[in-house]
């Protein structure tokens, strides 16, 4: 069990950030910032970076606008 955007969730064990957008069907997992137990994650580790048990993953989506 994780928490993904502070919802309990169960993940496979052993599984990557880049893994754990897949499964969770991030739509543009290119466009998401990922952090993990509150630190960002540079996204050139996202394929060697597991999540364990316990661990809390927040999806940070950035939005362009303005007046």
């Amino acid at each position: 069990k994780i928490k993904v955007n502070d919802v309990a969730t169960e993940i496979p064990d052993g599984l990557t950030i880049a893994e754990l957008l897949a499964h969770q069907k991030v739509k543009m997992p290119d466009m998401v910032s990922v952090q993990l137990n509150g630190a960002i994650v540079e996204r050139n580790a996202f394929s060697g970076t597991k999540v364990r048990e316990n661990d809390s993953v927040e999806f940070l989506y950035f939005m362009g606008g303005g007046a």
